[in-house]
Order: structure tokens, then sequence, then C-alpha cells
């Protein structure tokens, strides 16, 4: 308990007056950088101490939570984004377990902190999963249940007004999930993607509706300001193309979580290029994998680097 606290205090206790962080007449996005080294857990996850929960302000109004690691080996991220009027949690996690995975108590706080800090009592909490398919982001919301002044998003769509002028957009994108949404946050310039577009494994689904997600987010980001585009995992080491293997706790050399929005394009192109294929398409900060299995492994591509000698718990 002390622990979360004194890190919500970190974070949070030198903030200045909120409102001064959302978007002004001219559109432009509001501030913030994650000049921070997420926690890579350990060889043996029983001996791993770091926090079951990292929480990483992006800026004010903005945190980004990462499960740990060796709770569980996806370790996915989640998002916490206040408005004027409410809070909305992106995603919720691998884990249903409190224990082991403290959302409900980290988001209390956090809430708690935000309201203080608009001279209110309480803020609503919206929660939204970019895919209620995807176990590895939808666990966590049992912690919720029963949780007052709560609503759950089952069937996300048209967009969610957290007050202030802060107005997040749902986009529909299935191809990875059938019920795939991307939340855009106008106020940060950011597009939160789940497993559609990350730096990591991308197991298609229906390569139809995958190419047609990329299409419309393309297309989305030409109209509106995307600074950064955000996924629900890291699985990408910092060498390009070179992927850490499935269910390991260790992660020291990760590739950073934010991608540049020319990503939507590179994705497209080898999407469309492997569509109706049983084939794999490596680049340097993400894997397609079309018809086939999360294990396959695929040809390594000639345009990039070559591929590092194997190294432990990197293929």
């Amino acid at each position: 308990m002390r622990l979360w606290l004194a890190l919500f205090t970190l974070l949070l206790g030198s903030v200045g007056a909120w409102a001064q962080l959302f978007q002004n007449a001219s559109g432009a996005v509001a501030p913030g950088n994650l000049r921070y080294k997420w926690i890579y857990g350990s060889i043996a996850a029983a001996n791993n101490r770091d926090p079951r929960i990292q929480a990483v302000a992006y800026n004010a109004d903005t945190i980004v939570l990462r499960e740990n690691v060796c709770v569980h080996w996806e370790a996915p991220f989640t998002y916490l984004l206040a408005g004027a009027d409410r809070v909305l949690l992106i995603d919720t996690g691998a884990t249903a377990e409190a224990e082991y995975y403290p959302l409900r108590a980290t988001v209390d706080g956090l809430i708690a902190r935000w309201a203080s800090l608009r001279n209110k009592r309480d803020l609503p909490l919206v929660i939204v999963h970019t895919s209620a398919e995807d176990v590895a982001q939808n666990q966590g919301v049992a912690q919720f249940r029963g949780r007052p002044n709560t609503t759950v998003l089952t069937r996300p769509n048209g967009s969610i007004d957290l007050g202030g002028g802060r107005v997040v957009t749902v986009i529909p994108t299935p191809g990875t999930h059938r019920d795939g949404v991307t939340l855009y946050d106008r106020y940060n310039g950011h597009l939160y993607t789940g497993d559609l577009l990350m730096p990591g494994r991308i197991v298609i689904s229906n390569d139809g509706d995958y190419i047609a997600s990329l299409e419309r987010l393309e297309k989305f980001a030409t109209e509106n300001p995307v600074k950064w585009v955000f996924g629900g995992h890291i699985e990408m080491s910092t060498a390009p193309g070179v992927q850490y293997t499935m269910r390991t706790t260790f992660k020291p050399n990760e590739h950073v979580l934010q991608l540049d929005p020319s990503v939507i394009g590179e994705a497209l192109l080898h999407a469309r290029r492997i569509q109706g294929k049983a084939e794999v398409a490596i680049r340097a900060e993400f894997i397609l994998l079309n018809r086939v299995g999360p294990d396959e492994r695929g040809d390594w591509p000639s345009d990039l680097p070559a591929a590092p000698a194997p190294a432990f718990l990197l293929r």
C-alpha cells in the first residue's frame, strides 16, 4: 500500500493546474513523454521483487500502467485518462486476482488524487476494452464489479466525453479480434490500438478485416493529429525484427512502447502483401502472422540488418 501511494506522490505531487494542459483553440496536442524504463522481470519469476504494477505519468492527466511481467508473461499495458468530469480506463490486464495484480487499488488511488486536484469528491470511472475477446486485456475488470460510480462499456461506439474538452473517439478495428476497437485521444494525439498494432507478434485472425482496419486508421491519421500509437504489449527487443520468446518473464532489452504513426502504413503495406497466404512478415518493430500459429518464425527479410546470433531468451 505504501509503495503505490509513494508512487502516486512521485508522479503527481508536483502537478500544476490540470486545466492548463487541455487542448488550446489551435488544436495542438498536450505535451508529455515516457522517459522511463519499464521493469523487465526476472529469470526466476518467483524471485522478482518489483511492484506488481508500474505506473508512469505521460502527463498530469494520463497514466500508463503495466502489469509486472512476472505476474503475467504478456505484461499488458492499460491506460488511465482523466477529464474534467470522469476518468477512462482502457483495458484491464491479464490477471483477475487483486492480490497479485492490484489494479483497482491503483486506479482508485489515482482517481482520488485527480478528484482532489479538481476540488471534487469523486470522479466517475468508465472502463472500455480494445477487445473483450482478448483475455490478456480484460481479466482485471473483475476487480471493479460492484464498484460505485463505475460504467463498463461492453459495446463501445461513437465517442466518450470525459469533460473539459477531452473526447475519446471509438474506431472499429477488427482483424486480430472480431470486436476490436481503437481509441483515439485527441487531447494527447494518441491511438490506443490493443493487439491490432504494437511492438510484438500480431496474430491476424481475418486478413480482410485487418487490412480494412488499417486503411481506416491510416485515413483517420491523415485527418487528425496523431503523435503516437500505443499498443497492448511489448514483445520485440531493441534489435530490429527480433522478438522475445513467448512466456518468458525476463525482457531486459525491450523495444519502446510508443510507435510512430508511420507504422500504420508499414503494417498496411505488409498485410496486403501476405493477404490470403500462410505467411509471417518480420519487420523492425513488429511481426505479422497471417494464417499461421503464434510460434511460426518465418523467413528473415532481406531489407533488415542481419539477425543477431541466438541470444538468451531471444529468437
